[in-house]
């Protein structure tokens, strides 16, 4: 959102004078509106969906509510992965289709991570975000940090959320004295009593040691299939890490001021009641920024209760924000009979929503930032050989890509599904390209086996490809393994189901079923991708530039691919899908590589690489 907007009194009476006319319209348009459009438009709440919200309300307080007193920690944590875990239409439409896949007996384990609150209150495991409880979409939420009171281990996110309203205790890494004095000192004006007006607050805090461990994190990032299949290794490798033995913990990488370094920790206030901020103490960051954005509408995410309380799900929707609607641009320019939906016909409304948006859009920026940041502290482009340079004989190079953490693999987590990939493309002195390798394909996957362009013989294999996503290997009925998209066995069953591995899989050291050829790059090591030019493809134009980028992406597109069957939420398309995801892709590093044919150069000769974001 680049488009400036002025104070409200002046961009208002931009429009004043027209708004007969447009109340013309709009009483037109009221009548004549197509039918579906009334049909999604939900009716009031009833008073027994009311008295359901309050009832949930008591039991798992929402993050709008901690909002109250902990701005600061809400809107670092309104656009974070963890924000975001439930309202991905990627996860719903993946987990959807595992569903189906193993005829639901897949169960919760996927989406109890996703939305703990939600499993507590019984949802359904596929639904639309859309007819959620608002709570159960928050995802990662407050509560499911700070209302766990027990040292579960490595359980893939089983989790049982201590259940109570508001005033009940909460749990921290300090404990209660901070709280106790605020309570007592009379300064704050707070009610600790409940039916009683005034500034509702927490009767308790409780210290919870592992809060501040890594043991903590292991809880979900941890993932076990009933079958011993390990989905996910984020926590075991952080064990086995250098960083681990020198005693640095996730949080002091993930919630410090570097995102993606041990750098320390602010000191800030950890609430503002009433205006008036608490002690300083010390402050974690709760972004928790990853690997993962928004595909999603900017209305609906990030969190934002503002954005709540103007309009639902479903009527942000149909506000087009890349019409400008809401600008002084659109606004005034706006001809006559412009027809909207009805949340959105007046430019008062539109306004505000704008604002909304702009809000929502800086704070997306600050997360594309430290996302950026956090992985380039994870991939490090480093030295570039030429190993050959001649036009007979074609040109020959190798670039080597490092873990720049020592706290665990990259990628790590979901590592069969994260696309961290090399792209070179190498120009001659005319600038005409002779050579592409991690280029994408029309749907925005690169020309790997996953590749439908591949797959159709469309497109040829790249075989110079450097990616570090990991494989899932299945096995087949009647032996042999093939890679798959998604680890879910073709079962000859017409009942397919998920079951319990039939032999000690200790013992064995993985599953029977399915395994994972994992590709990323351990701590302290680096992988080196080899590139080949024939002599055929060249020019005789030299000298050639090699241009080298370390390209990250959230998720391939051919994972779209394979789960759109159960369709998108937000009433997304496939398509739509993807191009966002492709639009999303990160350039971290990028650096030329000059391979002269003319003065033919030692083999082997290297190149320290200066590297540019």
């Amino acid at each position: 959102m680049t488009t400036q907007i002025h104070t409200n009194v002046p961009r208002r009476l931009l429009w004043l004078a027209g708004s007969l006319s447009l109340l013309l319209i709009a009483t037109l348009w009221a009548a004549t509106a197509p039918a579906q459009e009334e049909a999604a438009t939900p009716p009031p709440p009833s008073a027994d969906q009311e008295h359901a919200a309050l009832f949930s309300e008591n039991r798992f307080p929402a993050a709008t509510t901690c909002a109250t007193c902990h701005p600061d920690h809400y809107r670092e944590w309104s656009v974070s992965p963890h924000a975001y875990a439930q309202m991905s239409p990627v996860f719903n439409a993946m987990h959807g289709t595992i569903l189906k896949r193993t005829n639901g007996t897949n169960g919760d384990f996927c989406i109890r991570c996703h939305t703990p609150v939600g499993m507590n209150l019984g949802e359904p495991e596929f639904m639309s975000n859309i007819d959620r409880h608002p709570t159960s979409r928050e995802g990662v939420t407050c509560i499911v940090c700070h209302r766990v009171n027990q040292a579960y281990g490595k359980l893939s996110g089983r989790l049982a959320i201590v259940e109570g309203d508001l005033f009940e205790p909460v749990y921290g890494p300090k404990g209660g004295e901070e709280l106790e004095r605020v309570i007592e000192s009379g300064d704050y004006r707070v009610n600790t009593e409940r039916g009683k007006a005034g500034r509702a607050i927490h009767t308790e805090a409780e210290k919870f040691f592992q809060l501040s461990t890594s043991g903590f994190c292991g809880t979900c990032h941890d993932v076990n299939l009933v079958n011993g299949f390990r989905l996910e290794e984020a926590f075991s490798e952080f064990k086995n890490s250098p960083a681990a033995k020198e005693g640095v913990s996730c949080q002091d990488c993930h919630m410090g001021t570097e995102p993606g370094v041990a750098s320390g920790y602010a000191e800030a206030p950890a609430a503002v009641v009433g205006g008036k901020p608490t002690m300083p103490r010390k402050r974690t960051d709760h972004m928790f920024i990853g690997p993962d954005y928004s595909v999603v509408h900017p209305g609906i995410f990030p969190h934002n209760t503002q954005a709540s309380e103007l309009a639902t799900i479903r009527e942000w929707l149909t506000f087009d924000v890349e019409a400008g609607w809401g600008t002084d641009e659109f606004e005034t320019e706006t001809p006559e009979g412009q027809e909207f939906p009805e949340r959105w016909r007046s430019a008062d409304d539109r306004y505000d929503a704008r604002d909304i948006l702009n809000a929502n859009q800086t704070l997306l920026d600050e997360a594309h930032h430290a996302r950026r940041k956090v992985l380039q502290a994870g991939y490090q482009l480093g030295e570039m050989v030429v190993e050959q340079a001649d036009e007979q004989r074609g040109l020959k190079f190798k670039v080597e890509l490092r873990n720049g953490t020592n706290g665990h693999g990259v990628p790590t987590g979901f590592d069969a599904e994260r696309l961290v990939f090399l792209r070179v493309t190498v120009s001659d002195r005319d600038n005409t390209v002779v050579y592409r390798s991690g280029d994408l394909d029309p749907n925005g996957d690169v020309r790997d086996l996953h590749s439908l362009y591949v797959h159709n013989g469309e497109l040829p294999l790249d075989k110079d490809l450097l990616s570090l996503q990991s494989r899932f290997l299945t096995r087949m009925v009647r032996g042999g393994e093939r890679e798959q998209v998604l680890a879910v066995n073709y079962s000859p069953d017409p009942l397919p189901f998920l079951r319990p591995s039939t032999s000690s899989t200790v013992l064995t050291g993985r599953p029977r079923g399915a395994r994972k050829h994992k590709q990323n790059i351990a701590p302290g090591d680096s992988i080196w991708g080899t590139y080949n030019v024939e002599p055929s493809a060249l020019t005789g134009k030299g000298p050639y530039r090699a241009r080298v980028q370390v390209v990250a992406g959230m998720i391939p597109v051919n994972l779209i691919h394979e789960i759109k069957d159960v369709g998108f939420d937000y009433y997304m398309s496939a398509r739509e899908v993807a191009d966002k995801i492709v639009a999303g892709h990160l350039v971290l590093w990028e650096s030329d590589l000059e391979l002269d044919t003319g003065t033919k150069p030692t083999p082997k000769t290297k190149q320290a690489v200066a590297a540019s974001p």
